[in-house]
């Protein structure tokens, strides 16, 4: 069985800076990609960014140049250091991974519980 556990969330000033982290732990043979979603109230789950086993980052347009995604060490671990916060940043920010368990298991999708960021004016 495989866990994502995320942590950081917390309240913040606009303009200010918060790093999440996300382990994922269990049944790991290898892990395809992981990435940052977030949910505002009212609103659907959007990309936040994501970072394949390759090392290459994407980002949604609203957060280029503020945030930055990256994997620890071990790889089971990713980051999220975002900078410049506005108040529209306020969501709900899940850690989602692609994991193969196996090496002859299909890859599976895994959410994390989700951490709370506010952003304050």
């Amino acid at each position: 069985q495989v866990q994502l556990v995320e942590s950081g969330g917390a309240l913040v000033q606009a303009g200010g800076s918060l790093t999440l982290s996300c382990a994922a732990s269990g049944s790991i043979f290898s892990i395809l990609v992981m990435g940052w979603y977030r949910q505002a109230p009212g609103e659907q789950r959007e990309l936040v960014a994501t970072i394949f086993s390759t090392g290459n980052p994407n980002y949604a347009d609203s957060v280029k140049g503020r945030f930055t995604i990256s994997r620890g060490t071990p790889k089971n671990t990713v980051y999220l250091q975002m900078n410049s916060l506005k108040p529209e940043d306020t969501a709900v920010y899940y850690c989602n991974a692609v994991i193969r368990e196996t090496m002859t298991t299909p890859t599976r999708n895994y959410w994390g519980q989700g951490t709370q960021v506010t952003v304050s004016l």
